[in-house]
This record gives structure tokens, C-alpha cells and sequence, in this order.
């Protein structure tokens, strides 16, 4: 198994699943977290869903603009980034930025999504991350989600109001792949679609000012100098690292 520039291994996945779902906090997390590999697999005909939790309507340091009108840009923003990527299916849940909570109107929510559009893959924040700061909203929406996965979308007593009244039918994810991890264990060559991921990223560009890219430098390269440093030793250019976790049967 190859190993990377610090001697960890990581398995290098190649398998594109037919359905694939990204579930983050805010508008443009996706891209950063997953960004990449959406790219690829869509390219490879896999069908995405998007699951965006809040709304944004905090993310920013301008100070002329309303939440509302935070909010409807980023929304914008958000449609404009996923229709580029190809991206099937966009859900809103609409939560406020910062006020995410792991309650039961959260969890039936991504329940709900996951039931509907039956992902075989999951990607989400990973919630256990230690080292270095992390959102809460990245927490929260990684606890749920991971909850959401297992038991509650898979078992028939959970949520049984979406199979009587709605027809959503449970359902078992079979991978659940976490970014901003402490530990990867998997990684995906995105050599061929890493242009893409940072064509859609800077469609937020509300949030350019606030990606703390380096003087001389832009977004694209600081997004590539990272991606062909976790691909050192793999034997391609640009790679994307996850912790990956597999059911059970």
C-alpha cells in the first residue's frame, strides 16, 4: 500500500459508486472538502446529492450586508457552484449559520435526504478531528450525519412517519467518508479534475476574502500545492484524503 510524504498508507480508491452524497455545514464546504472527487465521479456518470445544512447568512466580514442578503448570495453562490460541478440534486435545510444542533428536526432532516436520494457513498465533515480548531457547525453536522447513517436511515422503527406518510423506504449506506480528518485512510487521484473542483470553488465568491490565501498567491494554487502534497508518493500529481468508514453485510 502506498504511503505519503510523512510514511502513513493510505488505500488508493478507484471505484466510482453509482450514487454519492456531500452533507456540510455551509456554502462552499463541499467544494473544499470533497470538491475533487465529486468532479471525478461525476465525470464517471456517479449522480450527487447535495445536502447544505445552513444558510451562511454569518459567513462574512463585510459589514454592509443584512444576513438575508448574505444569505440569498450564498445560496446563489451555492447552485451556481453544484450546477458547474454537475451535481444532480441540491437540498437547503435553511438552518441559521452557527446554530446547528444535534435535535431530532436536524437528524430527521438529513434521515429524510439520505431515504430519498439513497447514497452509496456519504461524504461529511469528520466530527472527531482533535488537532487544530474546527467550526461547530462542522462538528454538529458530522455528528448528525454519522448518526443519520447508522441506525436512523437504515432501521424501520426510526422515523417511520417518512415511510407512512411519504413512501421513503430505509436505507443503508455503505460508505461514509469523513474530510478534515486527523488520520486519512484512503486517498483519490484528482489529477484530472482538480481545475474543476477550483472552478466551482471560486464561484463563492463571497468568501474569497476570507480563504487566507498566501500574498502571491491564488486560491487555485494554494488548492493544488496542498493536493500534490498528500499526493507524494502515490504516483500521481494531486490526491484528496478522507478517513473512510464501510458497513457491515
Amino acid at each position: 500500500m502506498p504511503s505519503d510524504a510523512t510514511g502513513r498508507t493510505h488505500e488508493i480508491v478507484t471505484d466510482v459508486p453509482d450514487r454519492a452524497m456531500v452533507i456540510f455545514a455551509h456554502p462552499d464546504d463541499a467544494e473544499i472538502g470533497s470538491g475533487g472527487v465529486v468532479a471525478r465521479w461525476v465525470a464517471a456518470g456517479c449522480e450527487v446529492t447535495y445536502v447544505l445544512c445552513t444558510n451562511g447568512d454569518a459567513g462574512t466580514g463585510d459589514r454592509s450586508l443584512t444576513p438575508a442578503e448574505l444569505a440569498k448570495r450564498r445560496a446563489d453562490e451555492q447552485r451556481a457552484a453544484a450546477d458547474f460541478m454537475g451535481v444532480k440534486h441540491v437540498v437547503m435545510l435553511g438552518y441559521p449559520d452557527g446554530e446547528l444542533e444535534d435535535t431530532r428536526e436536524f437528524l430527521g432532516d438529513v434521515v429524510r435526504a439520505i431515504r430519498q436520494y439513497r447514497p452509496h457513498t456519504v461524504f461529511v465533515h469528520d466530527p472527531y478531528r482533535i488537532k487544530g480548531f474546527q467550526h461547530r457547525d462542522h462538528r454538529k453536522a458530522g455528528l448528525v450525519t454519522t448518526d443519520a447513517v447508522y441506525p436512523f436511515a437504515r432501521d424501520h422503527l426510526h422515523f417511520p412517519e417518512q415511510i407512512r406518510r411519504d413512501s421513503l423506504e430505509p436505507h443503508k449506506v455503505r460508505e461514509l467518508w469523513y474530510w478534515g480528518m486527523d488520520e486519512p485512510n484512503v486517498i483519490v487521484d484528482v489529477t484530472g479534475s482538480i481545475d474543476r473542483q477550483i472552478a466551482a470553488l471560486v464561484r463563492h465568491q463571497s468568501q474569497m476574502p476570507g480563504f487566507n490565501v498566501p500574498p502571491g498567491e491564488t486560491i487555485g494554487e494554494r488548492v493544488k500545492r496542498h493536493a500534490a502534497q498528500l499526493a507524494t508518493g502515490h504516483g500521481f500529481e494531486y490526491g484528496a484524503v478522507f478517513r473512510r468508514l464501510i458497513a457491515r453485510g
